[in-house]
C-alpha cells in the first residue's frame, strides 16, 4: 500500500474551503432513490449510498489512509453502490466539532480519539492511563481486537452518547518531544505540556510535575514554535509528518502509552441500514484491523528514520531504559485509583475486566 505524503501546514487552508455539509450530504440523504444509478456502475433497481467519513488526520497519516482504504473496499464489495468521502482533519472543523457531527448524524462515520471525548464518556479515558497496556504492540492490538471490556462494555457507554464504536486500534506507541531533554520526571517540572482535552491525561502530566495545556493539534505547530507550549506527545509517524521535530530539539522514545483510535458510526444511521449493507461494513471493519496495524508499524519505523536523517533539523533521540521508564511508571500507577474515582460503577467493572484481560494476555 502506498501512502501520499503531504505537508500538514496546508490544513490551515481548509478553513477557507467552500465545502459545506449540505453540499456533501448527510445521514438524511445518505441513500438515493431506489431504482436509480449513481453513475458509478451500480445496477438499476438497487439502492445506492453516499456517506462521509471524517478523520483527525490528513493525507499520508494513518487515520486518513485507513478511511480511504475503508471507502475503496466498501465500493468494491457493493459493486459501486456505496461511495464514501474521507475528510481530512480541519475540513469540517475541530476534533470536537467532528464528534458532534457524528452524534447528530450530519456525518455517518468518524475516527475518534477517546482523549477528545473524555468529558463526555469518562470511561473512555482508560486509554490515557500510562503504562497500562503491554509494551508489545502486537499484544496490545490483540487485546483491542478481542477485549469484552472494550468492545462490549465500553462500546455500550459510547452508544448511550450516540456514538457506536466498531473497532479499537493502535496508531503506535507514544513518544515525547520537547524543547529540552525529557529523561526523568524532574525534567517535566514547570514544563508546559500540550495534551488532548482529557482530565486524566492532564492529571497524568501533573503527576510528573508538568503544566498541561489543552490544544487542538491544528494549533500545535505554531504553539511549539512560539514557545506557548514546551512539548507534546504523539506517535512517531505523526511527529514527523506534522513536522513537530522541526520546532523541537529532543524526541524521547518512552513507550509510555499507545495512541488508540476508534472506528465509529452514528448508531441510528447504522441500525437503519439493510442487513446486507451492515454486513459489508462489519466485514470491512474486521479486514481493516491487521491492515491498519501493519500501516502504523511501517509508518512509525520509516518516519523515525526520517527524523534521524533530517540533518537540516537535528533532533536528539533519547530512548529510555527500563530503569528510567520505571520512575515514570511509579508516578503513573496512582492514576488508576484516580480514574476509578471519576467513573461510574459500570465503568469500574469494565476497568476491572480490562485489567484482567491484559494480565492474561501478558
Amino acid at each position: 500500500m502506498t501512502f501520499k505524503r503531504r505537508n500538514w501546514k496546508t490544513i490551515f487552508l481548509a478553513g477557507a474551503l467552500t465545502m459545506t455539509l449540505a453540499a456533501c450530504g448527510g445521514a438524511d440523504d445518505s441513500a438515493s432513490d431506489e431504482g436509480t444509478d449513481n453513475g458509478d456502475g451500480a445496477a438499476g433497481g438497487e439502492e445506492t449510498y453516499h456517506w462521509q467519513f471524517v478523520t483527525e488526520e490528513v493525507q499520508g497519516q494513518v487515520q486518513y489512509e485507513y478511511a480511504a482504504e475503508f471507502a475503496d473496499r466498501l465500493y468494491e464489495k457493493s459493486d459501486g453502490r456505496i461511495t464514501m468521502d474521507p475528510f481530512e482533519f480541519g475540513a469540517l472543523g475541530s476534533e470536537v466539532d467532528q464528534v458532534e457531527q457524528l452524534q447528530s448524524g450530519a456525518v455517518e462515520f468518524a475516527i475518534v480519539s477517546p482523549g477528545f471525548t473524555g468529558g463526555m464518556v469518562a470511561e473512555g479515558q482508560v486509554f490515557a492511563l500510562q503504562f497500562l497496556f503491554p509494551d508489545d504492540q502486537a499484544v496490545t492490538q490483540e487485546i483491542l481486537n478481542t477485549s469484552e471490556a472494550l468492545n462490549t462494555q465500553l462500546a455500550a457507554m459510547y452508544e448511550e452518547q450516540n456514538i457506536k464504536p466498531l473497532a479499537f486500534w493502535t496508531e503506535g506507541a507514544m513518544a515525547w518531544t520537547g524543547n529540552r531533554e525529557l529523561r526523568t520526571p524532574a525534567d517535566f517540572e514547570g514544563f508546559q505540556m500540550r495534551t488532548q482535552a482529557s482530565p486524566l491525561i492532564q492529571e497524568s502530566y501533573r503527576a510528573y510535575g508538568a503544566s498541561p495545556i489543552d490544544l487542538s493539534w491544528g494549533e500545535l505547530y505554531t504553539s511549539l514554535d512560539s514557545g506557548v507550549v514546551d512539548g507534546q506527545e504523539n506517535p512517531i509517524f505523526f511527529i514527523e509528518d506534522a513536522s513537530f521535530h522541526e520546532v523541537q530539539s529532543h524526541l524521547t522514545i518512552s513507550n509510555h502509552n499507545n495512541y488508540v483510535a476508534m472506528t465509529t458510526v452514528n448508531p441510528d444511521f447504522y441500525n437503519g441500514l439493510p442487513e446486507d449493507i451492515r454486513a459489508m461494513i462489519d466485514e470491512t471493519v474486521e479486514e481493516m484491523q491487521p491492515i491498519v496495524f501493519d500501516m502504523q508499524t511501517e509508518m512509525n519505523e520509516e518516519l523515525l528514520q526520517a527524523i534521524i536523517d533530517d540533518t537540516d533539523n537535528p533532533t536528539e533521540i533519547i530512548e529510555l531504559t527500563e530503569e528510567e521508564r520505571e520512575a515514570f511508571r511509579e508516578l503513573a500507577m496512582p492514576l488508576r485509583n484516580y480514574f476509578r474515582e471519576q467513573i461510574s460503577e459500570a465503568g469500574v467493572e469494565m476497568f476491572d475486566l480490562l485489567e484482567q484481560e491484559i494480565a492474561e494476555a501478558e
